[in-house]
Parts: C-alpha cells; sequence; structure tokens
C-alpha cells in the first residue's frame, strides 16, 4: 500500500472506533468555505528563503521541514511580532540564511543546541532547541555526500514517493500513521519552485494541532466533554488515543470535505490553516502535545 492510501486507511479505521473524537457528518455536509483556493497560497517571500539557486532554496526547504515541529512548545518562544511560532522560525531561519550562506552536510550533522538557538533567536535551555538541533544532525546524515537536489531527483517526479524517502531516512519524520511532516515537505519543496510532482494532489492534509482546531470551533469535530475540559483548561494532551484521534479525526474530515468540493487536501489544509491565524481561532485553547511530528 502506498504512503498516503496507508494515511487515509488508518485514519478512517481510527474514525470508526473512536471513543473520544468524532466527526459530525451533519455540520460537515453542510460546512461552508465560502470557495477554498483550487491550489495552496505561495509561501510568503519574506518569511522564507526563495531568492537563492534552486539547490539553496532546495536546502532551505528541508532545513526548515527537518524543523517544522514544536507546537507544543510553541507558547514558550520568543515570537517575532504578529507572527505565529510557524513563521517565527521560518522567517529566523530564511535571516540566518541569507546573512550566513546554507550549511554544509557536514555543519548539519555538527548543529548543535546553541547553534540553531543563536540563529532563531531563542534560548538554548528551551528543549524545543535540542530537538531542533537533533532533527537537523540527522537531515546531515541522511543527506551524506548528497545535494538537496539529488533527494528532489530520486524521487523521479512523485511528492508520494519523496515523503516515503523521508519518512524512510528520518526518525523524526516516520510519523506512522500520518507522515505529516514528510508529506508537508514534498508540498514545500513544489511551492517553493524546486520541485515538480505529478502527485501532489495524492497527499493528504498535514495533520497537526491547528486544522483539527479550526474544525472543532467550527463544529465538524466532536470531542468528549472530558477531554474537552482538558483541552480548554490549556492542559498538555501526551501521544495517547485521544490525540490519535483528534488528527485521524481531521485527516478523514478532510478527505471527505475535499471529495466534496473537488479540491486537493494539500489546498484544504492551507485554507483551514489560514482561518486559523484568525482572532476567534486564537482565542480558544488547542490541544498542545509535545512531539517531534509536529
Amino acid at each position: 500500500m502506498s504512503l498516503c492510501d496507508d494515511v487515509r486507511q488508518h485514519c478512517a479505521a481510527v474514525v470508526a472506533e473512536a471513543r473520544h473524537v468524532s466527526v459530525d457528518e451533519e455540520a460537515l455536509g453542510a460546512y461552508d468555505l465560502d470557495g477554498p483556493a483550487p491550489e495552496p497560497d505561495p509561501l510568503d517571500a519574506e518569511r522564507h528563503f526563495l531568492e537563492g539557486t534552486p539547490d539553496e532554496i532546495a536546502a532551505y526547504m528541508l532545513m526548515l521541514d527537518a524543523i517544522n515541529f514544536g507546537s507544543g512548545w510553541f507558547p514558550l518562544l520568543v515570537k517575532r511580532p504578529f507572527c505565529s511560532g510557524y513563521y517565527t522560525v521560518s522567517w529566523a531561519l530564511a535571516d540566518h540564511v541569507r546573512a550566513h550562506g546554507i550549511p554544509t552536510n557536514a555543519e548539519l550533522r555538527t548543529m548543535s543546541t546553541e547553534q540553531i538557538a543563536a540563529a532563531l533567536g531563542q534560548d538554548p535551555a528551551l528543549e524545543l532547541m535540542s530537538l531542533y538541533a537533533q532533527a537537523l544532525r540527522e537531515l546531515g546524515r541522511f543527506l551524506g555526500k548528497r545535494s538537496p537536489a539529488q533527494i528532489v531527483e530520486g524521487a523521479r517526479g512523485s511528492a508520494e514517493r519523496l515523503a516515503a524517502t523521508l519518512a524512510g531516512g528520518m526518525t523524526m519524520f516516520a510519523d506512522a500513521g500520518f507522515f505529516k511532516r514528510a508529506q508537508i515537505a514534498a508540498s514545500d519543496l513544489a511551492l517553493a519552485g524546486v520541485a515538480e510532482f505529478s502527485d501532489l494532489d495524492r497527499l493528504t492534509i498535514f495533520a497537526d494541532n491547528l486544522v483539527p482546531h479550526v474544525l472543532r470551533c467550527d463544529g465538524v469535530l466532536r470531542y468528549d466533554d472530558e477531554l474537552a475540559t482538558h483541552i480548554d483548561g490549556g492542559g498538555l494532551l501526551p501521544m495517547d488515543r485521544r490525540e490519535h484521534e483528534i488528527r485521524a479525526g481531521a485527516v478523514h474530515a478532510c478527505e471527505l470535505l475535499a471529495q466534496r468540493l473537488g479540491i486537493a487536501p494539500r489546498a484544504l489544509d492551507t485554507w483551514l490553516w489560514n482561518r486559523g491565524q484568525g482572532e476567534a481561532y486564537k482565542a480558544r485553547p488547542r490541544h498542545r502535545t509535545r512531539t517531534v511530528y509536529y
């Protein structure tokens, strides 16, 4: 079974047996997204490094996607003004690359907590920084003597194949059942204009904690009383059955919604993620899990 089909089947099976999270089919059927675009928005050229050579841009995107996690720690980040945790990291990394260039694979393999914390303008004592350093060292080992462009070329025009390569080569991408970061890396490389894939519409949504939150706020996902109280109270959620059901519910609901609307799940993901930047969604607590997977 292919990676994306595995995700779809896994999430449908989790939803079918779920005890804490349910998909409100009536709300889903009536959900009006006032016309999400059929393609994801382009990457922000200020808050991402997009002005280099194709290989430099691919290297930046792989570095960014290697550390594209940590939402459970984001309330502790020193954020740039008017920026989310993600954009704080993407922009700081972009500015670091603009000032100092792309690290070599050898430099990635020796990345320290202090180095990445300084690059991102964060406190090295924050646990997330040590995990970011670990992720970049893993990326350096994965690349070996290969360039990022060679990784893209090895996918032979398939986003799904690239995702499988990343998930199979790095433990921090091996989010079995979801493969969120492996899939979003393929999408990001395409959005950055350094990869062409014929199967981008095969990708599922990128299961994190924001898209499920938007679906919950909009009545599509429903949590049982105990789970809802825990999340609304701001408590951290471990990677247990409840957390698994939340993300599986989001993937499955978005598969059904994408089919109804006739758009690709990855485009729907971008639309919902952007919707979640609204104040009404930010004012309500979302689930926070400290994990390397999102």
